[in-house]
């Protein structure tokens, strides 16, 4: 038998993660990578900068996870604010195409956990934008 394993959904918030103590990067990178494993949120990371992004369905979601992370992992943390409307994964037949779609919206490209390209929208015209000028890309709301 062959699994797909559990879809997940495009997150409804968006929050940079940063990192409280320097020291205990290691524990905190443990943290967020098990607890995304469990499915409390979603980790992208930015290609242009590598800065962490955590996406959830709610805002208690963020709670919990600093919680977790302080009394499991001894990893501290805290969340800035980013003003994202949606994550989209990308993807697209022509290998090619999908690279210059990359290359063109760096600053709005990052990696999911498996580092499969997601497109970062600030906003739904951004996101209708970016579907309407690059019909060779497919974007899609649920990755599996």
């Amino acid at each position: 038998m062959y699994f797909k394993g559990i879809p997940r959904f495009s997150p409804e918030l968006f929050r940079y993660v940063v990192n409280t103590d320097p020291m205990k990067t290691k524990q905190l990178n443990k943290g967020l990578e098990q607890l995304t494993d469990e499915g409390v949120a979603q980790l992208f990371t930015k290609k242009s900068d590598g800065r962490k992004i955590l996406g959830t369905v709610g805002a208690l979601q963020f709670e919990v996870i600093q919680h977790r992370l302080k009394s499991e992992y001894n990893a501290s943390c805290n969340f800035d604010d980013v003003s994202l409307h949606k994550a989209c994964w990308i993807s697209s037949p022509d290998k090619k195409k999908l690279q210059l779609f990359i290359d063109d919206k760096l600053q709005h490209i990052a990696n999911d956990k498996d580092g499969n390209p997601v497109f970062l929208a600030e906003s739904a015209w951004a996101l209708q934008m970016a579907q309407e000028k690059n019909p060779g890309i497919e974007f899609h709301f649920i990755s599996e």
